[in-house]
């Protein structure tokens, strides 16, 4: 009798524990997301990686049924948005959507940052990645690379270079480098401010991405001077290289990427990696239309390829003698 009533009240706190919410079992990978998940973008709205978010966010609830809700926290070279999302919950719903420029320059161009790139962030995966257009506004002087270190050496200093970004700060430094002239550099909040001030005559030139060149190229406001990768980008096939035009040594990447917090939970990070490659993968013609490769990477592969940006972006900015402020 006494055994029986043990073994009943062993079953009891048994069936109890297994109830009782502390001791459920956490919800498998493919659950996620239960609710919705918070893009924050590192740049402005109508920017190129605002719309890689959109177009990643799209395709997630759509699979999933869940929103992706967007919100640009813009300025100071991402620091607001990556520092935000760096102090967030490590649950998989605040993701962070953003560029070379806060995971792999920043460390180079600043002494201190709000974040740390690597210890504040688990790499969920790469999107995109293309190489930028030099722009010059339509009815700017020189029509290529050569005609333009002509005019600069004639007028030291007097020519102008926008930036809102390290791969467009980077992109002038280096070309002062290399061809051995003197610009001057104009730091901007945002792309969009650059290309009006462009278009207004008010600074000469800037490094863009490839969304916001084919844009106002296409538009007539402005013109190509150059691109920056090994090979012309197949979006604009008509714009020369800097290589093509005697700068053998000049290259240039921006690639954009999702990440979480650090020590987000393994399966919701291996699920949103999942999500965001299923989305390149969906629509690659979405990339190449916008100026860019896309670039599907697991987490491993991710966390070696920014490893690797790190390193060869404090190269990029030694050589050009950018000094940290």
């Amino acid at each position: 009798m006494v055994l029986s009533t043990l073994r009943a009240t062993a079953c009891a706190l048994l069936c109890a524990l297994a109830l009782h919410p502390s001791h459920a079992q956490p919800a498998p990978p493919e659950a996620y997301p239960a609710k919705p998940i918070r893009f924050v973008v590192a740049f402005a709205a109508g920017s190129a990686t605002d719309t890689v978010a959109r177009f990643v966010g799209n395709h997630i609830t759509k699979v999933t049924g869940q929103p992706v809700v967007i919100e640009n926290r813009p300025g100071g070279n991402g620091f607001l948005a990556a520092g935000f999302v760096a102090k967030a919950p490590n649950d998989g719903y605040t993701a962070l959507v953003t560029t070379q420029t806060t995971h792999a320059a920043n460390p180079a161009l600043f002494k201190r940052l709000p974040y740390d790139p690597v210890k504040d962030f688990t790499p969920i995966a790469t999107v995109s990645k293309g190489a930028t257009v030099l722009l010059a506004r339509k009815d700017f002087p020189a029509n290529n690379v050569r005609e333009l270190t002509e005019m600069a050496k004639k007028s030291p200093g007097k020519l102008t270079f926008g930036s809102s970004s390290a791969s467009a700060r980077a992109g002038g430094e280096l070309y002062k480098l290399l061809a051995g002239v003197d610009l001057l550099h104009v730091p901007y909040q945002s792309p969009s401010q650059i290309l009006t001030d462009i278009a207004g005559g008010r600074v000469d030139l800037t490094w863009s991405d490839g969304l916001n060149a084919m844009t106002n190229i296409k538009s007539g406001k402005m013109k190509a001077l150059a691109t920056t990768g090994a090979e012309r980008m197949s979006s604009t096939p008509d714009i020369p290289t800097f290589a093509e035009q005697g700068m053998a040594d000049y290259q240039l990447y921006a690639w954009t990427a999702v990440y979480l917090p650090a020590h987000a939970p393994e399966g919701v990070a291996r699920r949103l990696n999942e999500l965001v490659r299923d989305a390149i993968v969906s629509d690659p013609s979405y990339f190449r239309q916008s100026g860019s490769e896309p670039n599907p990477l697991t987490m491993e592969q991710f966390a070696r390829f920014q490893e690797k940006e790190i390193a060869l972006w404090s190269r990029i900015v030694k050589a050009a003698g950018m000094e940290q402020e």
